[in-house]
Protein backbone atom coordinates (compact mmCIF):
# COMPACT_ATOMS: atom_id res chain seq x y z
CA UNK A 1 0.00 0.00 0.00
CA UNK A 2 1.46 3.69 -0.70
CA UNK A 3 1.92 6.27 1.33
CA UNK A 4 -1.02 8.92 1.23
CA UNK A 5 0.30 12.44 1.24
CA UNK A 6 -1.57 14.64 3.50
CA UNK A 7 -0.58 17.75 2.45
CA UNK A 8 -3.03 20.38 0.59
CA UNK A 9 -2.31 22.86 -1.96
CA UNK A 10 -1.84 26.06 -1.49
CA UNK A 11 -4.67 28.33 -2.13
CA UNK A 12 -3.39 31.44 -2.31
CA UNK A 13 -1.91 31.64 -5.80
CA UNK A 14 -4.86 30.87 -7.04
CA UNK A 15 -6.52 33.62 -5.24
CA UNK A 16 -3.71 36.59 -5.52
CA UNK A 17 -3.91 35.55 -9.02
CA UNK A 18 -7.65 36.09 -9.63
CA UNK A 19 -7.47 39.47 -7.76
CA UNK A 20 -3.98 40.50 -9.84
CA UNK A 21 -5.08 39.63 -13.10
CA UNK A 22 -9.06 41.46 -12.51
CA UNK A 23 -7.54 44.28 -10.64
CA UNK A 24 -5.16 44.94 -13.46
CA UNK A 25 -7.53 45.32 -16.20
CA UNK A 26 -9.95 47.53 -14.60
CA UNK A 27 -6.86 49.80 -13.23
CA UNK A 28 -6.42 50.33 -17.11
CA UNK A 29 -10.02 51.53 -17.61
CA UNK A 30 -9.62 54.15 -14.09
CA UNK A 31 -6.03 55.30 -15.32
CA UNK A 32 -7.60 56.24 -18.80
CA UNK A 33 -4.94 54.34 -20.27
CA UNK A 34 -8.25 52.77 -22.16
CA UNK A 35 -11.90 53.68 -22.22
CA UNK A 36 -14.77 52.46 -20.08
CA UNK A 37 -16.42 50.97 -23.12
CA UNK A 38 -13.84 48.14 -22.33
CA UNK A 39 -15.31 47.68 -18.87
CA UNK A 40 -17.00 44.33 -20.17
CA UNK A 41 -14.13 42.07 -20.27
CA UNK A 42 -13.29 43.57 -16.98
CA UNK A 43 -16.78 42.29 -15.82
CA UNK A 44 -16.35 38.86 -17.71
CA UNK A 45 -13.14 38.52 -15.43
CA UNK A 46 -14.66 39.97 -12.47
CA UNK A 47 -17.18 37.05 -12.83
CA UNK A 48 -14.90 34.57 -13.54
CA UNK A 49 -11.62 34.91 -11.97
CA UNK A 50 -11.62 37.71 -10.16
CA UNK A 51 -14.71 36.51 -7.79
CA UNK A 52 -15.19 32.74 -8.46
CA UNK A 53 -11.67 31.74 -8.14
CA UNK A 54 -11.55 34.03 -5.15
CA UNK A 55 -14.44 32.38 -3.31
CA UNK A 56 -12.87 28.90 -4.51
CA UNK A 57 -8.98 29.91 -2.73
CA UNK A 58 -11.27 31.58 0.24
CA UNK A 59 -12.98 28.66 0.69
CA UNK A 60 -9.55 26.51 1.05
CA UNK A 61 -8.27 29.09 3.22
CA UNK A 62 -11.24 28.33 5.23
CA UNK A 63 -10.24 24.31 5.07
CA UNK A 64 -6.86 24.91 6.35
CA UNK A 65 -8.47 27.21 9.43
CA UNK A 66 -6.19 30.82 7.97
CA UNK A 67 -8.75 33.34 9.04
CA UNK A 68 -7.07 36.01 7.02
CA UNK A 69 -6.62 34.39 3.78
CA UNK A 70 -10.21 33.32 3.93
CA UNK A 71 -12.00 36.44 5.08
CA UNK A 72 -9.55 38.57 2.08
CA UNK A 73 -10.19 35.92 -0.63
CA UNK A 74 -14.05 35.72 -0.33
CA UNK A 75 -14.57 39.15 0.87
CA UNK A 76 -12.41 40.28 -2.71
CA UNK A 77 -14.42 37.37 -4.34
CA UNK A 78 -17.58 39.15 -3.66
CA UNK A 79 -16.45 42.78 -4.11
CA UNK A 80 -15.62 41.03 -7.70
CA UNK A 81 -19.08 39.83 -8.00
CA UNK A 82 -21.15 43.00 -6.49
CA UNK A 83 -18.94 45.18 -9.04
CA UNK A 84 -20.09 43.27 -11.85
CA UNK A 85 -23.42 43.00 -11.27
CA UNK A 86 -23.77 46.61 -10.19
CA UNK A 87 -22.19 47.68 -13.60
CA UNK A 88 -24.55 44.87 -15.46
CA UNK A 89 -27.90 45.64 -14.06
CA UNK A 90 -28.04 48.89 -11.44
CA UNK A 91 -25.35 51.75 -12.29
CA UNK A 92 -27.78 53.82 -14.88
CA UNK A 93 -29.61 54.15 -11.47
CA UNK A 94 -26.79 54.90 -8.53
CA UNK A 95 -25.46 58.32 -8.16
CA UNK A 96 -21.43 59.36 -8.19
CA UNK A 97 -21.99 60.08 -4.36
CA UNK A 98 -23.14 56.95 -3.63
CA UNK A 99 -21.01 54.98 -5.95
CA UNK A 100 -17.94 56.82 -3.27
CA UNK A 101 -19.59 55.59 -0.48
CA UNK A 102 -19.17 52.27 -1.80
CA UNK A 103 -15.60 52.70 -2.52
CA UNK A 104 -15.31 54.51 1.01
CA UNK A 105 -17.01 50.93 2.56
CA UNK A 106 -14.29 48.91 0.93
CA UNK A 107 -11.57 51.26 1.59
CA UNK A 108 -11.96 51.17 5.20
CA UNK A 109 -12.82 47.17 5.38
CA UNK A 110 -9.24 47.26 3.42
CA UNK A 111 -7.86 49.48 6.14
CA UNK A 112 -8.68 47.21 8.76
CA UNK A 113 -7.36 43.65 6.89
CA UNK A 114 -4.14 46.39 5.74
CA UNK A 115 -3.50 46.13 9.93
CA UNK A 116 -4.11 42.47 9.96
CA UNK A 117 -1.39 42.26 7.88
CA UNK A 118 1.60 44.04 10.52
CA UNK A 119 2.68 40.33 11.50
CA UNK A 120 2.45 39.14 7.90
CA UNK A 121 5.22 39.51 5.13
CA UNK A 122 5.79 42.29 3.75
CA UNK A 123 4.79 41.89 0.08
CA UNK A 124 1.22 41.56 1.81
CA UNK A 125 1.30 44.35 3.66
CA UNK A 126 2.03 45.77 0.07
CA UNK A 127 -1.04 44.98 -1.50
CA UNK A 128 -3.34 45.92 1.18
CA UNK A 129 -1.54 49.64 1.75
CA UNK A 130 -1.56 50.03 -2.24
CA UNK A 131 -5.12 48.90 -2.56
CA UNK A 132 -6.47 50.94 0.78
CA UNK A 133 -4.74 54.05 -1.03
CA UNK A 134 -6.50 52.88 -4.28
CA UNK A 135 -10.15 52.34 -2.89
CA UNK A 136 -9.92 56.26 -1.17
CA UNK A 137 -8.39 58.15 -4.33
CA UNK A 138 -11.27 56.10 -6.64
CA UNK A 139 -13.95 57.22 -3.90
CA UNK A 140 -12.89 61.02 -3.61
CA UNK A 141 -12.72 61.02 -7.30
CA UNK A 142 -16.25 60.09 -7.83
CA UNK A 143 -16.97 62.45 -4.83
CA UNK A 144 -15.44 65.06 -6.83
CA UNK A 145 -15.92 64.39 -10.49
CA UNK A 146 -12.32 65.00 -11.16
CA UNK A 147 -11.15 62.10 -13.30
CA UNK A 148 -7.41 63.43 -12.28
CA UNK A 149 -8.25 61.37 -9.13
CA UNK A 150 -9.78 58.50 -10.82
CA UNK A 151 -6.70 57.86 -12.82
CA UNK A 152 -4.44 58.16 -10.11
CA UNK A 153 -6.50 55.49 -8.58
CA UNK A 154 -6.61 53.45 -11.02
CA UNK A 155 -2.47 53.82 -10.92
CA UNK A 156 -2.74 52.99 -7.69
CA UNK A 157 -4.66 49.83 -8.93
CA UNK A 158 -1.83 48.88 -11.07
CA UNK A 159 0.66 48.69 -8.20
CA UNK A 160 -1.92 46.79 -6.08
CA UNK A 161 -2.16 44.16 -9.25
CA UNK A 162 1.67 44.04 -9.45
CA UNK A 163 2.15 43.18 -5.99
CA UNK A 164 -0.45 41.07 -6.04
CA UNK A 165 1.07 39.14 -9.19
CA UNK A 166 4.27 39.81 -7.39
CA UNK A 167 2.92 37.54 -4.27
CA UNK A 168 1.37 35.03 -6.25
CA UNK A 169 4.26 34.40 -8.23
CA UNK A 170 6.92 34.33 -5.19
CA UNK A 171 4.63 31.57 -3.68
CA UNK A 172 4.60 29.45 -6.77
CA UNK A 173 8.17 30.19 -7.80
CA UNK A 174 9.69 29.46 -4.29
CA UNK A 175 7.32 26.24 -3.80
CA UNK A 176 8.60 24.88 -6.92
CA UNK A 177 12.24 25.43 -6.88
CA UNK A 178 11.54 24.07 -2.99
CA UNK A 179 13.92 27.35 -2.09
CA UNK A 180 13.31 31.59 -2.16
CA UNK A 181 14.25 32.72 -5.73
CA UNK A 182 11.34 35.63 -5.01
CA UNK A 183 11.64 37.35 -1.75
CA UNK A 184 8.35 38.09 0.60
CA UNK A 185 9.50 40.26 2.97
CA UNK A 186 8.42 38.04 6.14
CA UNK A 187 8.17 40.38 9.02
CA UNK A 188 10.62 40.07 12.38
CA UNK A 189 9.65 37.19 14.66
Amino acid sequence: MSAHNTATANPGPLGLCGFALTTWLLSLINNGTFSGDNVGLVLAMGFAFGGTAQMIAGMFEFSKGNTFGFTAFTSYGAFWWSFALFKVFFASTVSPEFIGWYLVVWGTFTLMMFIGTLTKPRALQAIFLALTITFYLLAAGDFTGNHAITHIGGNFGLLTAFFAFYLAAAEIINESFGRTVLPIGAPKA
